[in-house]
């Protein structure tokens, strides 16, 4: 067989069902192997949007998603996504294609160091330069991908080598039981948690992985210790569960921070910080701090724990919830119940009322109202993504999706569609501003020809309104942030699907429950006032942690 065909064998054993990506000629032969195969192509409009939507793919399964790209524009159009799934730890192989080899040493057409290019933006990544090594290359892509820390790998297939004969078979994936925590780091851990008072926990990215969820609820439940999640931890404990204080990662005092501030220990469970910088929650570096996780911590001034428990999460938590139910280590809830009250009630104080002018915090409420604690949200980058973040309650993991890691603009709208690949039995919600709606809006096309159904949320203000945000809160002013937008409405019907423009709370509400209940590819264009950024700017540049009164 070819090596193009031994590829898509070996996709195959690796349990791969969709292939995000552009056609190219440097990629033929591999795209003709695929067309021969079990898995489906989904030509995408714009090599970013197959790279987001792989890395949508890899973070709802665990498993990698695949994108594939030609050599030149092709791969550079990858590296967005990529850097993307990169610092948020979803796993993805990305395969590009290349010219003949015998062209590489030269100055040639299209032709770049794909290889050397990616080598910041990935876990692993090599050239098949011998048609011996493809099935090996295919494994290791898969294996360093998809364990713990999960992230990018790349491989690139020359033109002329996947033409080559191959006579190999693929690799079958096996098993890799993770490690176990170490006895010691766990008795440790202990020892601070019986000195403690007020200890918190802050849940990262990793917390939603796996089965550490799972041991977490118990841990908390166990222990009555309060958590906090980044925004891509959300959802790894329940916002119903009274433990849960929502999320952290305003660099504005909010009203979480108050808790933070009072704890006398954190423990930190997969928690990178990319996330969110811990100079904002120990900028005296005085906090006892637990950090458990797959890898060490990272060398930080500020972010130096006293323990790490290296290993599995879920291993790592089971121990802990073992010893705690044995040694009957338990803490009152009476110190975080405050503050938990306060984020509720500032929550709710953003419904919408009739006549009122449409608001993100306000949208959300009704948003929240009429999704299903297992459907999913995704949320682009922008002013929207901080009150999501904020203010969306999450109840499972893996439910709202956000990428705060790179913080990319365009992820929503074709993460919408991987989302949806993954979960047709689930309602899906892609919220975005006018800005990154523009930047990805052609793969609307890709769902369309694909018979892919998920609602798209605009919030329009007609400006890049983050930055806006940021510039006025540093400056009182902003520049270069104002835009101009297409009907958005007619927009969407150019595409051949239904759109939305509601003007009054109950058409918004109408349109909500028509669009989401629908099952079909639609767009909501809902004209925000962003005045209540500003309000919050004010509310949280007085000390907000005043009115809480916290002992001992």
């Amino acid at each position: 067989m070819k090596v193009s065909d031994l590829i898509v064998k070996c996709l195959e054993t690796e349990g791969v069902k969709y292939v995000f990506g552009l056609p190219g000629e440097e990629t033929e032969d591999l795209l003709f192997s695929l067309a021969n195969s079990t898995i489906t192509f989904v030509p995408t409009r714009h090599e970013q949007g197959a790279a987001f939507m792989a890395d949508v793919y890899g973070r709802l399964t665990g498993k990698a998603g695949v994108c594939l790209a030609t050599l030149g524009p092709g791969a550079t159009n990858l590296i967005t996504g990529l850097a993307d799934a990169h610092l948020d730890k979803s796993p993805v192989v990305a395969i590009t294609g290349q010219g003949d080899s015998e062209r590489l040493h030269k100055e040639s057409h299209q032709a770049v160091d794909i290889v050397n290019m990616f080598k910041p933006i990935v876990k692993w990544n090599t050239q098949i330069s011998n048609p011996q090594i493809t099935a090996e290359v295919v494994r290791k892509a898969f294996k360093t991908a998809e364990m713990e820390k999960p992230g990018v790998t790349h491989f690139e297939l020359p033109e002329d080598i996947a033409k080559l004969n191959v006579d190999k078979e693929p690799i079958a994936p096996r098993k890799v039981r993770r490690s176990s925590p170490e006895y010691k780091s766990i008795q440790q851990a202990l020892g601070l948690l019986k000195n403690a008072k007020r200890p918190l926990i802050i849940a990262g990215n990793g917390a939603i992985r796996k089965l550490a969820s799972k041991h977490l609820r118990a841990f908390v439940a166990k222990t009555h210790i309060p958590v906090v999640a980044t925004f891509m931890g959300k959802g790894a404990v329940s916002d119903n569960d009274e433990h849960s204080l929502f999320s952290v990662g305003l660099k504005m005092k909010d009203y979480v921070m108050c808790a933070i501030d009072h704890a006398d220990l954190i423990i930190t469970v997969g928690y990178d910080v990319a996330e969110y910088d811990p100079e904002n929650w120990n900028p005296t570096k005085d906090k006892k701090i637990i950090h458990i996780d797959f890898t060490p911590a990272e060398v930080y001034d500020f972010y130096n724990p006293d323990v790490e428990i290296v290993c599995d999460i879920s291993g790592a938590l089971w121990e802990l919830n073992f010893f705690v139910e044995k040694e009957e280590i338990i803490f009152s809830k009476e110190w975080f119940a405050p503050v938990r009250q306060k984020i509720l009630a500032d929550i709710a104080s953003y419904d919408l009322s009739e006549g009122e002018a449409f608001t993100i915090p306000g949208t959300l409420r009704i948003l929240r109202e009429l999704m299903h604690d297992d459907d999913i949200l995704l949320s682009d980058v922008g002013s929207h993504k901080m009150w999501i973040a904020r203010n969306y309650p999450c109840y499972e993991p893996n439910t709202c999706i956000i990428s705060n890691g790179l913080a990319s603009m365009g992820i929503a709208l074709p993460g919408g569609i991987a989302a949806k690949l993954v979960h047709p039995e689930k309602r899906v919600v892609a919220a975005m501003g006018d800005g990154g709606f523009l930047m990805n809006s052609q793969e609307i096309e890709t769902a369309k020809r694909f018979g892919i159904g998920y609602t798209i949320l605009i919030f329009n203000d007609n400006n890049y309104g983050l930055i806006t945000w940021k510039q006025e809160a540093h400056t009182g002013k902003s520049f270069g942030t104002a835009l101009t937008n297409p009907d958005f409405k007619k927009y969407a019907e150019s595409f051949g699907i239904k759109g939305y423009a509601p003007k009054t709370v109950r058409e918004l509400r109408e349109n909500l429950i028509e669009a989401i209940n629908s099952g079909e590819l639609c767009v909501i264009e809902i004209a925000v006032d962003v005045s209540k950024n500003k309000e919050l700017n004010k509310k949280l540049s007085k000390n907000v942690c005043d009115v809480f009164e916290f002992g001992g």
